[in-house]
């Protein structure tokens, strides 16, 4: 496999630029570790609250596309020059916006890199892409019906009693503590709505990296060894973590991080 050097690589200051994305009901503010780690060894962070997430305002009950959805990093990817690529990163649900932007924008993205991500390569376009790339929880999630019960767009969220069991079993309690202060629901319609059509097999071109979290409660090991098997990344890594490694394990998710961003944009 030849790694081809490119701009994501900064010659001045031989730093990367890496773009962090959520997952479900996060924020930017769940990489708030990796940003500082990333950060300390002069690297730039790019993170995003996708639309009804962290800090944007849009209502969760209002978004019904996918496109909606991504918008946020739509357009800062629209942004970053051509001579430009970026590290992606994407946690969890987050995975769908990676394939989104690899489908739109791959001539800027030097690597894409799943953390316990949703990784097919059209989004929910089967019922076997359901059955692979979503959590089976129907049981352990709440629905929230903000403009009606008649509306069919609801959105959904871990019941809160439920998180630390199910998504931060591994990791400090004061993080669990402050995700349960900060998750929203999310758009359900929206998530499962996320189709991608590919007008060329360009997309297939943007290296890939898998990283599986053997303690997964949430995208449990299986429905990620079934992701990797049904669409091949270049490399697969494993850690012995929860579903969320930027709270339990975050010094070895970021020597990953740094690792793959050397291989595929130094």
């Amino acid at each position: 496999m030849a790694v081809v050097k490119n701009d994501c690589h900064n010659h001045q200051y031989g730093k990367f630029h890496f773009v962090l994305i959520h997952g479900a009901g996060h924020g930017a503010w769940c990489w708030y570790k990796l940003i500082h780690l990333l950060q300390n060894y002069g690297h730039k962070v790019t993170t995003i609250d996708l639309a009804g997430s962290g800090l944007n305002t849009v209502d969760p009950d209002l978004i019904t596309s996918f496109e909606d959805y991504d918008s946020p990093l739509m357009n800062i990817l629209s942004k970053i020059p051509l001579s430009q690529k970026v590290v992606l990163v994407g946690h969890s649900a987050g995975g769908l916006s990676l394939t989104h932007a690899i489908h739109v924008f791959g001539h800027k993205i030097a690597v894409a890199v799943y953390v316990a991500a949703t990784m097919l390569s059209h989004g929910f376009c089967t019922d076997q892409d359901v059955l692979q790339g979503a959590p089976n929880l129907l049981n352990e999630y709440e629905f929230y019906h903000g403009l009606g019960s008649e509306h069919p767009s609801p959105s959904v969220m871990v019941r809160r009693e439920l998180q630390q069991e199910i998504l931060y079993q591994l990791s400090p309690p004061e993080d669990a503590a402050l995700a349960s202060l900060l998750i929203r629901p999310t758009p359900l319609m929206a998530i499962r709505a996320a189709k991608f059509t590919a007008t060329s097999e360009e997309f297939m071109k943007v290296p890939r990296v898998y990283i599986k979290t053997l303690q997964d409660r949430l995208l449990q090991l299986d429905k990620q060894e079934a992701m990797i098997k049904m669409w091949p990344p270049d490399v697969v890594f494993s850690m012995d973590t929860d579903h969320s490694p930027f709270f339990s394990s975050p010094l070895e998710l970021h020597g990953h991080l740094l690792q793959i961003a050397e291989l595929f944009a130094g």
